[in-house]
């Protein structure tokens, strides 16, 4: 049984840790700034959907909501609402299903990277310019253009997700179970979390 007590505090900690993750996201974004698509964010935002589920949702909608403030609104704030919280809400569901495996996480991670620059195309073409006439020529001439940004987006989610995801979740999860001790699946994960090593 859940003291009036003990839930209070569970949502407080929410509200509160939504907050620092939106931020979080937010000032990694603003420090690799200026490095061209090198970036922090699909890692953090994946990151919070997989140890805070729905709270980790909440903090990339925050986090996108913030961004247009910073530099103004044009059509990537679509592509933004669009992807950003589907990231953490992909990541939300392989944490509920305990998805471990390196290979997998880090293979998800790399198919959202390239469907993000697939998407912000699609949406920047077919805003700018119409769905109706050559859009799809349209669309590959637009895509080809920014191609090394992509590659170079990609080759970074490569990199840091096999390295940093896993011990970072781990300790990010572990931060949930002293905190939010009486969800339904804190045990579990935390027994899940404290398995061996896997690939």
């Amino acid at each position: 049984m859940i003291s009036k007590r003990s839930a209070t505090r569970g949502v407080i900690f929410r509200i509160a840790l939504t907050g620092i993750c939106a931020a979080l996201i937010e000032a990694v974004k603003l420090a690799l700034a200026f490095l061209p698509n090198v970036e922090g964010v699909t890692l953090l935002t994946a990151l919070f959907g997989y140890c805070f589920g729905w709270s980790g949702v909440l903090s990339a909608v925050i986090f996108v909501t913030i961004e247009p403030l910073i530099y103004g609104y044009n059509t990537w704030v679509l592509s933004y609402y669009l992807y950003w919280p589907f990231v953490a809400f992909v990541f939300m569901l392989l944490g509920k299903r305990n998805v471990r495996n390196r290979v997998v996480l880090t293979a998800v991670a790399v198919a959202l990277t390239v469907w993000f620059g697939v998407l912000t195309s699609l949406v920047d073409v077919g805003l700018f310019t119409g769905f109706l006439t050559d859009f799809w020529r349209r669309f590959r001439i637009y895509y080809l253009r920014g191609t090394w940004f992509y590659v170079v987006q990609i080759a970074c989610n490569a990199v840091v997700f096999p390295l940093l995801f896993r011990p970072l979740s781990g300790l990010l999860c572990r931060l949930r179970e002293k905190f939010l001790p009486n969800e339904k699946n804190g045990k579990k994960n935390q027994k899940t979390l404290d398995k061996p090593d896997e690939t």
